[in-house]
This record gives structure tokens, C-alpha cells and sequence, in this order.
């Protein structure tokens, strides 16, 4: 679903995903699980006229600055090491004579599910940002004990503050923002990391890296290093046309 939605730039072409392999995938951007194993239900549905579109929305790239490369790497053609990653986007910066472009240049993908910049290859906000109920009652015995509440922490309390929290990181694929993380920030006595998460329409980020890569829904990889910048947007006009069966 990603593969095939990352390369669809119309806006009114459907693109429809169904989990091939649910066992180990929960599937979120596919139709329910159910339809795996009668899809000719779903069919009839779609026939008949028995669903809502769902306009799930994108995001947009743009890379400037120096020595920037808009030449991707296929992740899903090529399985890579890390070092053989970083030679991919070496000898693509030689092969393409459009390496020197200042920006900002558009890049021929759009993000559906997440956009991860980094040293590393992978990411998933939710799971970097999600809390578990340990940790949400060690912070409330924390807090009792300062301000000397009389507060008992039974399970039920735990598990609805940890909830509401969890449920806050998550929010409908229609409405026009994306959630964005730092993953382990670095702070000491020179910098400092006051907000690592939160809501946006557009986040622009500079490099400081030098053996970076920008890669977007785990499939495309961009060559992401010192001095370049990528600035990351929500455009509606880039939304993907899904669609929601009808119970």
C-alpha cells in the first residue's frame, strides 16, 4: 500500500490496499482484515456503490541548500547495509548531474505514513512516543510524594491516565497535520531540546550529519547531509483518494 501510494500524484486515481499477510501486519492503510480473506465481498461493495471516499493526507518534500541530491534510493528494490545505503546515495550523487541544485526542489514522493530523518533507516512516532503503565505510575507516586496528594493510584486510574495519553498521539488520516518526534534529542550545557513532539503543518529541518538519509514511508531514501534542508508540509492537494466500506 505504501509502494504503490508513495508513486500516485493524482489526486482522484483510488488507491485501495488489501492485507495480504495479516497475520504479522496490522494493516491500518488497507481495507479491514476481514475483506483479506472475502474479497470478493469487498468487490461487490465497491460495485455497488456501498462506501465513502476517505481523502487520507500527505505529505510533500522539499530539499535545498549544498550539495543536495534528489536522486532516491528504492529501499524495496535493493536490500541495503547501512554502509551499502550510504554508497547507493554516493554513487547516485555522481551518476546525476542535478546534484548541484540549490532548491527548492520538489521530490517525486509524497508520505503517507511517516517521514524519517536520521542515521538510521526506520521510526514510528506512536511507538517512540507512547507510554506504558509503569512509567505513567512511577511519575504519579513522583508526584504525590511532592505535593503531598491523597491520591491513590489504583490499576483502573493508571491504565485510563495511560490510555488518554496514548489515544492524544493519535488523530483522524482526513484532518490536514502531522505528528511530529525527536528521537533521542541531545541535551547538555550547548544544546537543549524543550519540545520533542507535537502537531504541525510544516516542520523544516537543517542537517548537521554526515552520514544522513531522509527516508520516506520506509521505501524511498534520500541522501540527507550537512548543509542540506528539507522543509516537510501538509498540502490538501495531495491528499490519497481511499475508500471506507460500508458495514
Amino acid at each position: 500500500m505504501l509502494l504503490a501510494a508513495s508513486k500516485v500524484l493524482d489526486r482522484f486515481k483510488p488507491v485501495i490496499g488489501v492485507n495480504t499477510d495479516p497475520d504479522r501486519s496490522e494493516g491500518h492503510l488497507c481495507l479491514p482484515v476481514q475483506y483479506t480473506y472475502s474479497f470478493p465481498e469487498a468487490l461487490q461493495k465497491l460495485y455497488r456503490g456501498e462506501f465513502r471516499w476517505q481523502w487520507r493526507q500527505r505529505i510533500r518534500l522539499y530539499l535545498e541548500g549544498t550539495g543536495i541530491n534528489p536522486t532516491p534510493v528504492d529501499l524495496h528494490e535493493q536490500q541495503l547495509s547501512q554502509e551499502q545505503h550510504s554508497r547507493a546515495h554516493l554513487n547516485g550523487r555522481f551518476q546525476d548531474q542535478r546534484a548541484d541544485i540549490s532548491g527548492p526542489h520538489l521530490l517525486p514522493v509524497r508520505a503517507l505514513n511517516e517521514v524519517f530523518i536520521g542515521e538510521s533507516l526506520s521510526s514510528r512516532s506512536y511507538n517512540i512516543n507512547k507510554v506504558a503503565n509503569q512509567a505513567v505510575e512511577d511519575i504519579l507516586k513522583i508526584a504525590k510524594r511532592h505535593e503531598n496528594l491523597n491520591l491513590p493510584l489504583s490499576r483502573e486510574l493508571i491504565q485510563k491516565v495511560t490510555n488518554d495519553y496514548n489515544e492524544s498521539l493519535l488523530y483522524s488520516p482526513e484532518e490536514p497535520k502531522m505528528f511530529f518526534s525527536i528521537r533521542e534529542p541531545i541535551t547538555n550545557r550547548v544544546l537543549s531540546s524543550n519540545r520533542q513532539r507535537g502537531f504541525s503543518s510544516k516542520v523544516c529541518v537543517r542537517s548537521r550529519c554526515w552520514d544522513a538519509c531522509m527516508v520516506v514511508d520506509g521505501g524511498t531514501s534520500f541522501e540527507f547531509n550537512d548543509g542540506a534542508i528539507a522543509s516537510i508540509l501538509i498540502n490538501t492537494e495531495d491528499a490519497l483518494r481511499t475508500v471506507v466500506l460500508e458495514d
